[in-house]
């Protein structure tokens, strides 16, 4: 997909290492940079730098549509996934009359903010069997008060990539008032996205996108603009911020666009829309046709030294993610780092992540370290 020139032309960085930490910071490519650099350029501009700072936010509002297969007015920005929940969390407004259905292969972003509501809603969590989440189990939770069910397109913890048709048939079909929230982040940019029919979609950009901390993207489908239309004060969403009647009512736009209440943050659009088109021109196809192969072959290399993922191979539902633990994952993880090879080491828990920018030299570099333990 990269050619070896294009690869140290575009990613410097990955020079003489074998990176496998994009689920928790991704390297960006040259492009990036330079979008950071105009950013700064037109920084000098003073006011005059709202023109092109503006323009930067619609183009990257475009490029973030088209791969999320939403209309750009759908499409919206807050500073990152934690603020867009918090925000979420404040448009729904839930009692403790209400239900939530979270799971436990979910991050923390997106599970919390029920347990902090003012009035908290019960909470009832989905749980994974073998590592994987079982449409079966989710529908014995779900009711006529269940009014959220919060998911993750591909989970951060172990990779499982969940049935998103089989997922939505469920909660449309025993929870029709319920909301349908997916958090990408751990997809976006590394798959195409398929669940431009949820009622919500989240993604932080510091991850598979490419992109630097700061910037979250907020995807609301027109459909259901009015209910999720949050409850913050501010001012850049608002319609009334500076008229007359301000001080007696504040106005909020509708939908996406409510969750970008204060100014942007400029820098993370310019390097968001640098690193998305980066990866359209490439195609999300193409990198999963690249990175997918790797993955299997990963499993197959743990299959080999008896080590058993957290969660299975389906190259039905491909993703970027193997995690495993091993009674000796501090171990393992020193001998990677002395080696060059980045993974994530957590309370016994290894995660490698593999993007368009991995080779099979990386992998067959971390099976090799894998094999002294």
């Amino acid at each position: 997909m990269l050619t070896p020139e294009r690869r140290r032309e575009d990613f410097p960085a990955l020079e003489g290492i074998a990176y496998l930490n994009t689920a928790a910071e991704s390297i960006p490519p040259r492009c990036v940079g330079e979008a950071i650099t105009r950013y700064w350029q037109d920084k000098q501009l003073g006011m005059r730098g709202r023109e092109p700072h503006y323009a930067a936010v619609e183009a990257c509002r475009e490029i973030s549509a088209k791969l999320l297969g939403l209309k750009p007015a759908e499409v919206s920005f807050c500073s990152c996934s934690s603020e867009a929940y918090n925000l979420l969390a404040g448009a729904l407004d839930l009692s403790p009359d209400d239900e939530v259905v979270v799971s436990d292969l979910d991050f923390p972003a997106g599970t919390t903010p029920w347990l902090r509501a003012p009035r908290p809603p019960r909470v009832r969590v989905w749980q994974a069997r073998g590592g994987a989440l079982e449409t079966d189990d989710l529908v014995s939770l779900l009711n006529e008060r269940t009014r959220l069910v919060q998911v993750s397109l591909v989970s951060f913890y172990n990779g499982f990539r969940i049935d998103w048709p089989a997922l939505r048939d469920a909660v449309r079909g025993r929870a029709p008032e319920a909301v349908l929230s997916v958090d990408i982040t751990q997809a976006f940019g590394r798959i195409a996205i398929n669940c431009a029919d949820a009622d919500i979609l989240v993604s932080s950009t510091h991850k598979w996108t490419l992109g630097i901390h700061g910037g979250c993207v907020v995807g609301v489908p027109e459909a259901g603009a009015a209910r999720l239309t949050t409850r913050a004060g501010g001012w850049y969403h608002l319609t009334n911020a500076f008229e007359a009647d301000r001080f007696e009512r504040a106005v909020s736009r509708e939908g996406a666009a409510s969750f970008s209440v204060g100014m942007p943050n400029f820098v993370s659009l310019y390097a968001l829309d640098a690193s998305l088109r980066y990866l359209d021109g490439i195609g999300i196809d193409a990198i999963s046709r690249h990175a997918d192969p790797l993955v299997a072959r990963v499993h197959a290399g743990l299959a080999n030294l008896g080590i058993e993922p957290l969660a299975p191979l389906r190259p039905e539902f491909p993703a970027g993610i193997v995690s495993f633990k091993h009674p000796q994952a501090g171990a393992i993880h020193t001998a990677l780092e002395r080696e060059e090879i980045h993974v994530m080491h957590q309370a016994g828990r290894i995660r490698v992540a593999l993007h368009g920018y991995n080779t099979e030299e990386d992998v067959e570099r971390l099976l090799a370290v894998l094999e002294g333990f």
